[in-house]
């Protein structure tokens, strides 16, 4: 897996700002009920879920679904561990 950079984006002054509220997409399996899970995984490694934004939308074809729910991340690594522990589920193939 890639390392994110996020160092221009902190030499310009940009870039998150935490204690913050982030977006995370996860796109997988569309039988496995990603709805519900993916907010549990982020509940389950100590993230506050907003569980009423949470969204989801089949592809065409129905094979794969993608779930958006936002989240409070104390710190960029509790941010990257969202991303870590989303990916690590067999049924996630990736994420935004």
């Amino acid at each position: 897996m890639k390392e994110i950079d996020f160092s221009q984006a902190k030499a310009e002054g940009k870039g998150f700002q935490f204690p913050g509220q982030f977006e995370i997409t996860a796109i997988g399996n569309a039988n496995v009920d990603l709805k519900a899970r993916v907010p549990q995984i982020l509940h389950g490694i100590g993230l506050e879920v907003l569980h009423e934004t949470v969204t989801s939308k089949l592809t065409p074809a129905g094979n794969y679904e993608s779930v958006a729910v936002s989240f409070v991340a104390p710190s960029r690594e509790k941010y990257m561990e969202a991303h870590d522990a989303l990916r690590a589920d067999a049924d996630i193939r990736f994420t935004l």
